[in-house]
């Protein structure tokens, strides 16, 4: 697969400047819980993962986000009826995540040395602005191509046959997209890559589209004219989402009602709850 792009070089790109748990720390992390304009993007890359997931519609699935940081893209995953778990590397940013009591749980842990999850677990897995950091050797022991290799490999045991992985990536250069596609496929994937108005130069995004077990038909990008029945589609969406929100009467945010929804959550994913207490099954953040 070849591809033509031009990448701007007009700043220094994030994982130029340093590993992603030294990059993203607590300054860097809160831009993700402050800034409007990046948890609206993020937020709408999130959504078109979720769409080229393909899931079962009204079916909650249990999904796994990697390179979760803040929680943005499982605040989505949430509204959305799914449940998750969120890996990261960077403690800054899953302690915004906890202190925004994300409903998912968030582990701490580096992509690259593998997700440590159980054969078959999830039922897809969506990825921000992420997987592009494993193309670059921060240590002397740091192997670009087997660090790819090794997560693309526990990625597919965890997931379901079936199943799909999706990610956004912000790719330097096509043999970048090239390393990452050629160790998604050795590890057992199959699938390529969607791109998202390819004639734009800043709206042009990048989607790995990964199948487990199973081949599927790859979905197509955007252009201009699908973005704009596009719009027209999302505002139906959020329309009939807020209404939806209305029907069940969704509690304000802290408020007493939506403690007890969020319990009454929590117990129906199998997890301990006290009756004093918002719950027990605090989010983990162990290091693997």
């Amino acid at each position: 697969m070849f591809l033509s792009f031009i990448m701007s070089s007009s700043c220094r790109r994030p994982e130029h400047k340093a590993p992603p748990e030294l990059f993203y720390n607590e300054e860097e992390a809160k831009k993700y819980s402050q800034n409007s304009r990046m948890i609206e993007i993020q937020t709408q890359m999130s959504e078109r993962a979720v769409e080229l997931l393909n899931l079962p519609e009204d079916q909650s699935c249990y999904l796994l986000d990697v390179g979760c940081g803040s929680g943005l893209s499982g605040d989505y995953l949430s509204e959305a009826g799914h449940y998750w778990v969120g890996v990261d590397i960077s403690t800054a940013m899953l302690d915004v995540a906890l202190d925004r009591d994300v409903e998912g749980d968030v582990v701490l842990g580096d992509m690259g040395q593998g997700v440590p999850f159980r054969p078959g677990v999830f039922d897809g897995c969506i990825s921000i602005s992420a997987l592009q950091w494993l193309c670059n050797a921060d240590k002397k022991t740091h192997s670009p191509p087997k660090r790819l290799y090794r997560f693309f490999s526990s990625l597919y045991s965890s997931l379901a046959r079936g199943a799909r992985a999706v990610f956004q990536i912000y790719p330097e250069n096509s043999e970048q997209l090239e390393l990452i596609t050629s160790q998604s496929m050795k590890a057992g994937f199959t699938g390529g890559m969607v791109v998202d108005y390819p004639n734009s130069s800043k709206a042009k995004k990048f989607f790995l589209c990964l199948f487990a077990g199973v081949s599927g038909v790859l979905p197509k990008g955007l252009d201009s004219e699908s973005a704009d029945r596009r719009v027209s589609n999302q505002v139906q969406f959020t329309a009939q989402r807020s209404r939806f929100k209305a029907m069940k009467g969704k509690s304000v945010k802290k408020s007493k009602d939506w403690i007890m929804e969020k319990k009454e959550r929590r117990r129906r994913q199998g997890k301990d709850v006290r009756a004093d207490t918002k719950y027990t099954g605090r989010h983990r953040r162990p290091r693997f």
